[in-house]
């Protein structure tokens, strides 16, 4: 059977899934002190730049501090499930329905958001700052020149991957991972946030959920996607007034 983990990030104490496959790590935690057994400030860590790299905080630490066949990562709001329903709920993918789905699949991602109107390029420049997403495509031209051709069909398409949400084969990661955090950590370098508002200082977080479709194309990876559950009410008009007021405002 296959060793599986997925870490479920979190910034609170939450009712997670009791399956064991699953993780719940704490986020920021040199700032926030709950008991957790999986903390992202323990070890090899980048737990101080979570204000800025938001899960990938815990996507760090679990490739640094975990053994693992294949890693996943999860939210405590967001949990890939198979679309079954128990007392009008879905359910959290089991171990054996993962298990089943990576006999077939080196990766598993979550349904895609579609935009339709707008590509993920306009998007994107239309919520956040425009400099960090032109920059990172400086950096993919400069230092992965291979790469370029898929940022600029992700950047035209109007659909994508989003969350940094996956299960994937260790070998994989390692090479998703090292090309994720090479990009973001040069751009980091290169631009400067501190003017940027506390949701925009998300920065790392945000481009890196672009980052993991250029490189499943790229490396033409066989994926399966999966529907996702939010296990908190969405105030979807709260969600739309606010893009429209980021939109509008950039």
């Amino acid at each position: 059977m296959k060793d599986i983990k997925i870490i479920i990030c979190t910034t609170k104490k939450y009712n997670f899934p009791k399956d064991k496959i699953y993780l719940p790590l704490l986020l920021n935690s040199n700032n926030i002190k709950l008991k957790f057994d999986y903390k992202d400030n323990q070890g090899t860590n980048i737990s101080d730049k979570n204000y800025s790299f938001c899960e990938l905080t815990g996507l760090y630490w679990a490739l640094n501090n975990l053994d693992f066949e294949y890693l996943g990562l999860d939210h405590y709001r967001r949990l890939f499930t198979k679309n079954k329903i128990t007392k009008f709920k879905k359910k959290p993918l089991t171990y054996l329905e993962i298990n089943k789905l990576l006999d077939k699949y080196d990766c598993i991602l979550p349904k895609k958001r579609h935009y339709y109107i707008e590509t993920n390029y306009s998007h994107y420049i239309h919520a956040h700052h425009k400099e960090p997403l032109d920059k990172t495509k400086e950096i993919i031209k400069s230092k992965y020149p291979d790469y370029l051709e898929s940022f600029n069909k992700v950047m035209e398409a109007r659909s994508s991957h989003m969350f940094n949400m996956f299960i994937m084969k260790k070998d994989l990661l390692i090479k998703y991972t090292n090309f994720l955090f090479d990009v973001l950590f040069t751009l980091e370098s290169d631009i400067d946030i501190s003017t940027y508002s506390d949701y925009e200082k998300r920065v790392f977080g945000f481009v890196g959920e672009l980052l993991l479709d250029v490189f499943i194309k790229k490396e033409n990876i066989k994926y399966k996607d999966i529907d996702y559950i939010f296990t908190e009410k969405q105030n979807w008009f709260k969600k739309i007034f606010n893009f429209l007021k980021r939109k509008f405002k950039h």
